[in-house]
């Protein structure tokens, strides 16, 4: 799991997801209470397998010599609370950032969200970092709905997955619908997508969708 949380820190970089030192990517031990993430401050340049730190589900150190992550409080009540989830990412990509800072949803206006999202991308509570506010806020929007990301107001994005790579995916598709509403709505009105067909290109997606296993 270290090598691969370090891994997917390479997919936010290229897909201009973060800046700095900014942003964290986590993923739980399979058959464990225990998580992986990204060491508090470390430029993406330097993580290494070794540097990944692991944590408990109370967002205790468990093992590793760096601090970790500033968000790991929020990432260990995330797992404590939905225990479907094996991957947590946070960024503040700037298009999703920009909505987030206007406390405004996503409208479900394209099918690349209906197919990922299954509705708009809704919008969580301002919480300040540091303790498991911001985790509470995340579980209390995402619960219920079939988003796998949340707007939190005034900070940022965050994603959620059956693996660390699935939340990865969400955050690149969040930010890149984002863009492309943001440039809709310059352009006027952007139009809507009945709820059925919502459900419909959704179902297809998850279900349909890709390469199958003849199991």
């Amino acid at each position: 799991m270290r090598e691969i949380v370090c891994a997917l820190h390479r997919e936010l970089v290229r897909n201009n997801l973060v800046a700095w030192t900014a942003g964290n990517i986590s993923g739980r031990v399979p058959g464990e209470e225990l998580f992986v993430i990204k060491p508090s401050g470390i430029s993406y340049d330097d993580l290494t397998p070794e540097s990944m730190v692991v944590c408990d589900l109370d967002g205790t150190l468990v093992e590793g010599s760096l601090a970790p992550s500033s968000d790991t409080a929020a990432h260990a009540y995330i797992y404590r609370h939905m225990p479907e989830v094996n991957g947590v990412v946070h960024t503040h990509s700037t298009y999703a950032s920009a909505w987030a800072a206007r406390g405004e949803p996503i409208p479900c206006v394209l099918t690349a969200m209906a197919d990922e999202f299954g509705g708009e991308i809704p919008v969580g509570p301002f919480a300040l970092i540091g303790n498991d506010d911001i985790g509470q806020g995340v579980v209390a929007t995402l619960r219920g709905r079939r988003s796998p990301a949340v707007l939190m107001r005034n900070h940022g994005v965050f994603t959620v997955g059956d693996s660390p790579k699935a939340a990865v995916k969400a955050a690149v598709m969040c930010e890149d619908v984002a863009r492309t509403v943001h440039i809709s709505r310059q352009l006027g009105e952007p139009l809507p997508i009945p709820q059925d067909d919502v459900d419909r290109l959704y179902d297809r997606y998850q279900n349909v969708y890709g390469q199958r296993s003849n199991r």
